[in-house]
């Protein structure tokens, strides 16, 4: 809704301007899935998890990363606010691991190892990129997409991003 986002980006701009420094992250699920739609790439969900290969990790860090944080730092431009678009990627901000899980099965009640793909967590977090940000009364906006010590590039919930950063900070 471009009239609630608006007014999102005003309220994070009214709270920077008395004092009270927001670092911003967010979601896409639904702006991935419209991506990988026109792309022809599938999403497939396990417990609430987008499934994600080579194909769609690719699609979520240019939704994300890309057309979706630079919207948001334009409606916080818009409301008179200085934003600077991140992601976990940028200056070592979220060093991301791989996301494990199981899954017990119906009839054999046996847990099974469920492979998520690119889907990651956060392992580390270093917030100097988040404090230089701040201290020059930038507010940041973050994309959760995070490379791993392999080198690969992680798709992270957003909620679990907010909360290893919010730890963090």
């Amino acid at each position: 809704d471009p009239k609630a986002a608006q007014e999102f980006a005003e309220d994070i701009v009214l709270l920077n301007a008395v004092g009270i420094n927001s670092v911003v992250v967010h979601g896409g699920g639904p702006q991935i899935g419209e991506m990988s739609g026109k792309l022809g790439v599938n999403s497939t969900f396990v417990d609430g998890l987008r499934v994600t290969d080579e194909a769609t990790a690719k699609v979520a860090e240019m939704v994300r990363a890309g057309a979706l944080k630079k919207e948001i730092v334009g409606r916080n431009g818009k409301a008179g606010g200085k934003a600077i678009g991140l992601s976990g990627k940028d200056g070592g901000l979220v060093n991301a691991r791989k996301v494990e899980r199981t899954k017990r099965d119906a009839e054999s009640q046996i847990e099974k190892v469920v492979d998520l793909g690119f889907v990651g967590e956060p392992a580390a977090v270093d917030t100097s990129v988040l404090d230089t940000s701040v201290k020059a009364g930038m507010i940041p906006v973050i994309a959760p997409i995070a490379a791993g010590e392999d080198g690969a590039t992680y798709n992270i919930n957003a909620d679990t991003m907010a909360g290893a950063i919010a730890s963090a900070l």
